[in-house]
This record gives C-alpha cells, structure tokens and sequence, in this order.
C-alpha cells in the first residue's frame, strides 16, 4: 500500500471518524412529491415510523412521524456541523433560533452546555419529487469548552470560497485550502485556532481526471470519504465508491478518476487527545459527568421547547433565513 494512505475501510452508516471528530453520516434520499402538511404525499405504512432508518421506496423518515428529520433532542459537550447541499433542512431549537438551509448552506451549531433542537426535512415541492443531500458532521470540543454557551450559526452557500483547479472544485467549509480561507467558524470552536488545522473540504473531481490534495502542514487525524461515483485509485490504490481512506497527513495525495466524476469530502484536524465518553447525545469527558449531565437535563430540559410541536416546519412559502436569539433575521 501506498505511503500516502494509511488504511481504505467501507463506510459504515454513519461513517468512521477520528479525533477531534466524533461522528459524521450522510443522508440522501430521493423524497416523493410533498402533501400539504409537507409530509410525503404517499403511503407510511409498514414504516417504522418514530425510528425508520431503513431505505424504502429510496427514502426514509428517520424520526419524523409526519414529515422526515428529527424532532427536538438534547445536545451537550460537542458541536454539529450540517451540510445540505440538495433539499431543505428546518432548523429551530430551545434558544429560540430558527432557519430554513439547503442549497450549499451549511449550519454551525456550538452545543457547548446545552441545547435542544429539531431537523426537519420539509417536502416544500408538491408538484415533483423532493431530493435530499446531506452532510452531518460531530466535532468534540476539549475539556474547557464542554460549557460553553451553546451558539448558532449559518455559513451561506454564497459566502463559502470554491477553488477550481486540475478539473476539480474544492469547497472549503471549514479550515484553509492554499491560502483560501473558510468562513470564521463559531467561536469556541476547536476550529476557530489555526494551529489545529481543522478542515472540512467538499471536493467534486470530473471524469477521467488527476487531482493531487495538498499534504497538510502538521500531524493531523485525516480521511478522505468517496460518497458518489464509480472506481477511483488513490495513490495507485483502486478505492470503490463507498469506501473512506485513512491518509498520511504529511503526503500529497494523487486521485484519478475513471469514466464517472467522483464526489468526496475530507475531515481532518489536530486531536484533542483527551478521554471521550459518549451515551446518546451527550459528549463528556467522565462517566461522571455523563451521569450530572442526564441528572440537569431531566431537571431543566436545557430551557426547555419553546415551539408549539416537537418536529417544528416554517411555512412552505418561507425562504433560506436565519433567525438569531437575540432577534436578528437574515433572509436569502
């Protein structure tokens, strides 16, 4: 094997993450024509509804009952990080932020000490088929940051640099891509200090193509996710689609494409080398601190639901916005 890569392993649902990620998964779905409530306009039965994850008919309801998504749950100790590149996601949560992302957008959302907040998948087009692409990206935060104030942010697909080059577009959400900036991240995150070298780069190379992705400057954890295509070689190493590649941060890495264009996203960063301890939705450091954190949100529920249902929509008529909790609204 090439010394460029580390190691090829099949995706998993949701992909293999290393430090300072801790989760990623991707949802595409090729939703039917929307109904009025902006539910699918066809059959639910024989779904598991409440927990269908399984594909059916090209699509699933995950959480939803009505519509598709996931209606309001906790988040503490971490960050998400939601990439939408075809359909909508609803966005709304116990801060009183609310928006609508898809198109390229991508939200990023510190949950620092706590927060609750639903995704939603609304169907807004009820005269053609409803088409889902979407990223979604768990990114720890250290010791010192598990309680930070939870902060909401909105990167816009039109304000996120992409680079061309060598029949390739690189889409830089997050991190430097030689000497093109990201959009600044939010602010307590591992991202935010450019020596952890954190980046979240969505690259689409054309068909019958050589594209070389830079080595990084320092030791990082990096993985390079082939999510859409046919065969590629890396390095001289065949990679089906479907398959993440562990890298050697210190190698340019050579992709060659074959008959189809081919569609990755890489994660990299310096690790935060310190104990994780996961149950569900909560990121900590300690058992202990995994058991006060289920212990605070029975008790407060993280301010509560200040939406009038758990799987809150914005009216089909409503744009791309971002609605802050201190009020500010930004319309695209």
């Amino acid at each position: 094997m090439s010394n460029a890569i580390l190691k090829i392993y099949p995706l998993a649902f949701p992909w293999q993450t290393e430090d300072p990620f801790l989760f990623s998964v991707y949802h595409l779905d090729s939703y039917p024509k929307g109904n009025d409530e902006m539910g699918p306009a066809t059959s639910l039965e024989n779904r598991n509804l409440g927990n269908d994850f399984t594909i059916k008919d090209g699509w699933r309801m995950y959480h939803g009952t009505t519509i598709p998504g996931f209606p309001y749950h906790p988040h503490r100790g971490f960050e998400t990080i939601t990439i939408v590149n075809k359909g909508f996601c609803d966005h709304s949560d116990s801060l009183g932020a609310a928006g609508r992302f898809g198109k390229g957008d991508v939200q990023w959302m510190t949950a620092g000490r706590g927060v609750q907040h639903s995704e939603m998948f609304p169907l807004l087009n009820k005269d053609k088929e409803n088409h889902l692409e979407l990223f979604q990206i768990w990114l720890n935060l250290p010791a010192s940051g598990k309680f930070v104030d939870p902060h909401f942010k909105m990167l816009w697909h039109e304000d996120i640099p992409i680079v061309e080059e060598n029949k390739a577009t690189i889409k830089v959400i997050a991190g430097d891509y030689k000497n093109t900036i990201a959009p600044e991240p939010a602010p307590d995150s591992w991202a935010i200090e450019k020596a952890n070298e954190v980046a979240i780069w969505n690259i689409h190379i054309e068909a019958n193509s050589t594209y070389v992705l830079p080595k990084a400057l320092t030791e990082v954890s990096r993985n390079l996710y082939f999510y859409e295509g046919s065969e590629v070689h890396i390095s001289n190493e065949k990679v089906a689609q479907n398959h993440g590649v562990s890298l050697n941060p210190s190698s340019d890495v050579e992709i060659k494409t074959g008959d189809t264009s081919a569609h990755f996203i890489v994660l990299q960063g310096k690790p935060i080398n310190e104990p994780v301890v996961k149950h569900g939705p909560f990121v900590m450091n300690t058992e202990e601190e995994i058991h006060a954190t289920m212990k605070e949100y029975g008790l407060t529920q993280f301010g509560g639901w200040p939406w009038p249902y758990p799987d809150h929509v914005h009216d089909r008529d409503k744009g791309r916005f971002a609605l802050y909790p201190d009020g500010t609204l930004i319309e695209k």
